[in-house]
């Protein structure tokens, strides 16, 4: 049910104008997430349900709605925000940073079906905007680790940040008066690789990988994804960008 149904699809500056508590509700009722909780609920059984998984999973959402960049973070905010608990579905109780971090953890590792939540929404879009998908384009954004640095001590011990390696990225250009200008730039961590629409700004396909994956390597898999779980949009495209 759309809770409200006079926005238009993409009237951003409608969106904008919201709370992050309305976009929040919006957010939770769109997401096809159903499969994923069933899953999750499964798992954990008739244990202890001190935190619901849905209440769980909605305040995940908050965290990416609310622009939080760590669980800390999140977690005062559902401490000092009631309504906020509210809409995620807690009952007055706050998740400790323990409980909050072995959820994410069960999530990980249920990666097909979270993939699969996003193919399904790149699906409705296919639905509600003809055009969609005509012109594409492609590239990696860096994403930095948490660690400074690579740890030289390789236990697994759930704190250090183990599959992150180092990555560099070369930009080029030209000044007005006809000069080259070059800028390197370093980081340790990750790289998200998009295939987005260019017109409405929305991805398409993704991946995330170590920092030092070069990005042509990495479209040639993106677009074999897509070939595989969106043919219809490889199909329709006709102009595909990339740097």
């Amino acid at each position: 049910m759309a809770i409200i149904p006079q926005l238009s699809l993409f009237a951003w500056e409608e969106i904008e104008e919201l709370g992050d508590l309305e976009r929040l509700r919006l957010v939770i009722e769109y997401m096809p997430d159903e499969q994923l909780m069933r899953v999750l609920e499964k798992e954990r059984g008739k244990g202890r349900d001190d935190y619901p998984i849905r209440a769980m999973w909605n305040a995940l959402l908050a965290g990416i709605v609310f622009q939080h960049d760590s669980d800390a973070k999140l977690l005062r905010e559902l401490a000092r925000n009631g309504q906020l608990r509210s809409l995620c579905g807690f009952n007055g109780k706050v998740p400790t940073p323990w409980a909050f971090s072995r959820f994410l953890h069960k999530v990980l590792m249920h990666q097909a079906e979270v993939e699969e939540m996003f193919d399904d929404l790149v699906r409705e879009l296919k639905k509600i905007v003809p055009d969609f998908g005509k012109r594409l384009a492609i590239d990696s954004k860096a994403i930095k680790s948490y660690a400074a640095n690579k740890n030289k001590n390789e236990k697994e011990d759930g704190r250090r940040d183990l599959d992150a390696d180092y990555g560099k990225k070369v930009y080029r250009g030209t000044r007005e008066d006809g000069t080259r200008w070059e800028k390197i730039v370093k980081w340790f961590g990750y790289k998200l690789h998009l295939v987005v629409d260019a017109s409405y700004e929305l991805p398409i396909m993704f991946s995330v990988t170590k920092a030092s994956v070069p990005d042509i390597n990495e479209a040639h898999h993106l677009l074999e994804k897509m070939e595989e779980r969106q043919p219809e949009i490889l199909k329709k495209a006709e102009i595909l960008t990339g740097d």
